[in-house]
């Protein structure tokens, strides 16, 4: 298990992004939801942005309400967020 650092925010919002299985997605709303922070879905976008544990910590799996990926912060940017959910897609 890793041992998550950063605000307790921060820590809520990645154990949320840890319950989200291989090949699906979740919202930054519907995280912010499962946290109990309904209007924070700004805040858990920048969460996922600050996650040193990538993609360990899988914030690749989180999307705008719009269906868009959104942005991923870590080795690689956006390439290696559709790189991701590929290749979990295709392990269903």
């Amino acid at each position: 298990m890793i041992k998550l650092e950063g605000t307790d925010f921060q820590i809520a919002v990645w154990k949320e992004l840890l319950k989200i299985p291989a090949g699906k997605t979740r919202t930054y709303k519907e995280i912010a939801l499962a946290i109990g922070k309904p209007n924070s879905s700004r805040a858990v976008a920048n969460a996922c942005a600050q996650n040193p544990y990538a993609p360990a910590v899988p914030c690749h799996r989180v999307v705008r309400s719009d269906g868009s990926l959104g942005g991923y912060s870590a080795d690689g940017g956006m390439e290696r967020k559709r790189e991701l959910l590929d290749m979990e897609s295709k392990l269903l």
